[in-house]
C-alpha cells in the first residue's frame, strides 16, 4: 500500500493486490450474506458497501477475464478468507469495520491516484473505490459508525470485536508484506 501511495507500485503489483483483496471481500461478503438475518447485522447497510463485484470488474478490465485462474492467491489472503468463513456475526462486524470504513475513508483519493498512475479513465478500473458521490460516501460512513456505536454487545463481546479488528489489521499487514 505504501508503494501504491508513493507511486512506485507497478501495474502488475497493483493487480496482484486487487486479486488478493477480492478473495478477502468475497469471503467477507459471503459470510455476511449467510448471516444477514442475525439481529446484530441488521443496522448495517452492508449491500451498499459490498466490494467483491467491483473488484472483479476492475480485475477483468485491468488483467482480463481469466484473472481468477491466472493470478495466484497469497497465503495470507487464503488464510484470511478461511477465517472469515468460520466467524460469528460479532466478529464479522470487526472485519466489515476494518475493510469498509477504510475504503470509505480513502477510496476517493485512491481512485484518482490509481487512474493517474496507471493511465486509466476515472471509473474504468477504479470501481473498487466508488461508493457514489462524496455525500453518499460520507452518509455510508456515518451510518456504519452509528450502527457500530449502537451495537448491543457486552463489554466482553466489545473486547472480542476489538481483538478481531486488530487481527484483521495484522493480517492485512502480512498480506501486503507477502505481496511486496
Amino acid at each position: 500500500m505504501g508503494a501504491l501511495l508513493q507511486g512506485r507500485l507497478e501495474r502488475g503489483g497493483y493487480v496482484a493486490m486487487l486479486r488478493n483483496l477480492h478473495a478477502v471481500y468475497a469471503a467477507l461478503e459471503s459470510a455476511l450474506a449467510a448471516q444477514a438475518a442475525a439481529p446484530l447485522l441488521q443496522p448495517f447497510d452492508l449491500p451498499a458497501l459490498a466490494r467483491a463485484d467491483a473488484l472483479a470488474a476492475d480485475l477483468a478490465l485491468l488483467h482480463g477475464a481469466d484473472w481468477a485462474a491466472a493470478l495466484p492467491l497469497a497465503p495470507a489472503a487464503a488464510a484470511y478468507a478461511r477465517r472469515l468463513a468460520a466467524l460469528p456475526a460479532t466478529a464479522l462486524v470487526a472485519h466489515a469495520y476494518v475493510r469498509y470504513l477504510g475504503d470509505l475513508s480513502g477510496g476517493q483519493v485512491l481512485a484518482r491516484l490509481v487512474a493517474r498512475r496507471y493511465g486509466i479513465a476515472a471509473g474504468a478500473g477504479t470501481r473498487f473505490y466508488e461508493f457514489g458521490d462524496e455525500a453518499r460516501a460520507l452518509a455510508l460512513k456515518q451510518s456504519f459508525r452509528d450502527a457500530l456505536s449502537a451495537l448491543p454487545v457486552t463489554a466482553a463481546e466489545a473486547d472480542a470485536v476489538v481483538d478481531e479488528a486488530l487481527w484483521a489489521f495484522r493480517q492485512h499487514r502480512l498480506l501486503f508484506d507477502e505481496l511486496a
